[in-house]
């Protein structure tokens, strides 16, 4: 019911970005989640993430709805220039773990791991609580560096864009010899 009602109040218009997104070069709140990757439970950590290097951290609204199932199998289908660059991703919303073992199969491809905010406790931490619905996450991408910065963040319902912005934000910081790393 909740899914039908976010299509339905998107499809009119009525779901808008993040209430705001965090600034670049500031630091990114560290958390633990519940996450699920290839339909296996575990608990994901941002620090750990982070000592590998960059991580591409993005919000979305719900499991298995249509602009987020695309977003998902996009992330999926990019996840080898994530890669080259050094850069993981995770995919966070307030979903259930149940669900999203499901959603990081189908959707994800098992290709990387999304994460079970229930509490809805990080969404708010990132800014990434949508405006008119509160209870939903808002599509809001992060690149954070391995030092735990801020180093782009794009918000905006329409999946379209989010892989691309987040590639190319990795591989200016890349060419630029990886400031605030």
């Amino acid at each position: 019911m909740r899914r039908i009602l976010l299509s339905i109040l998107c499809g009119l218009g009525l779901c808008h970005g993040a209430i705001g997104a965090l600034p670049v070069d500031s630091p990114a709140p560290a958390f633990e989640l519940p996450a699920a990757m290839a339909g296996k439970p575990f608990q994901y950590s941002l620090a750990t993430a982070l000592a590998k290097g960059p991580v591409v951290l993005y919000f979305y609204p719900a499991a298995f709805s249509a602009g987020c199932s695309v977003e998902a199998h996009a992330f999926s289908e990019a996840i080898d220039d994530f890669a080259e660059l050094g850069a993981t991703v995770i995919g966070v919303s307030g979903d259930d773990i149940d669900t999203l073992k499901k959603f990081s199969v189908h959707s994800c491809q098992g290709r990387f791991p999304v994460a079970s905010d229930a509490r809805m406790e990080v969404v708010k931490q990132y800014d990434a609580a949508m405006q008119t619905r509160p209870d939903y996450a808002s599509r809001t991408t992060y690149v954070i560096t391995p030092g735990g910065k801020i180093l782009m963040s794009y918000s905006n319902l329409n999946p379209a864009h989010h892989i691309d912005k987040a590639l190319e934000a990795l591989r200016a910081w890349k060419q630029a010899g990886k400031p605030g790393g």
